[in-house]
């Protein structure tokens, strides 16, 4: 499962423990996960997941983020990609559905990606994937951006918390 989600959280932070359980929750159901490898919400995820053994595998992106001294301590398996947007198509490629939490431009970009792919899949009647993005701040963005871009909203879920989130993708994945 892909997660997205913000770089600067930190642990004892309530974002961190929100992520945390959400690599918990993931990993207790069997899901593998991918997230950008670094620290933040990708930290946190990677380690509630690896608490639960499942792989962890942290897509980086040295090129872009050179300062960075490479993934988390949680990854298993560190795949470095190119660019952005290699990255991006990587974390999807990876994955049988997304997961977004809060973060900034690069999150909804990483969320964006995933809504399109979703909105491609479905014009082309292949198999869709849940998308899901978790927290206030998604509730009020992501409808305003569905009414202004006049795109299908009911593709992606917006969940109040990472355990409805988790229900959602259960539901959808069976």
């Amino acid at each position: 499962m892909a997660v997205f989600g913000s770089s600067v959280i930190r642990p004892g932070a309530p974002e961190w423990s929100e992520a945390q359980q959400l690599g918990r929750l993931l990993g207790e159901r069997g899901f593998d996960v991918a997230t950008g490898g670094y620290g933040g919400a990708m930290e946190a995820v990677s380690q509630g997941a690896s608490e639960r053994g499942v792989n962890v595998i942290g897509v980086t992106a040295p090129v872009l983020f050179p300062q960075r001294p490479g993934a988390n301590s949680y990854v298993t398996h560190e795949r470095p990609a190119a660019s952005l947007t290699a990255r991006i198509e990587e974390l999807l490629t990876l994955s049988v559905g997304a997961v977004t939490l809060p973060g900034s431009i690069g999150t909804l970009t990483e969320f964006m990606v995933a809504w399109n792919e979703l909105f491609i899949r479905a014009m082309a009647d292949k198999p869709r994937f849940p998308v899901v993005a978790v927290g206030a701040m998604w509730g009020r963005l992501i409808p305003r951006i569905a009414d202004e871009l006049d795109t299908d909203l009911s593709l992606v879920t917006l969940a109040s918390s990472v355990d409805d989130a988790v229900v959602h993708i259960q539901r959808q994945l069976g």
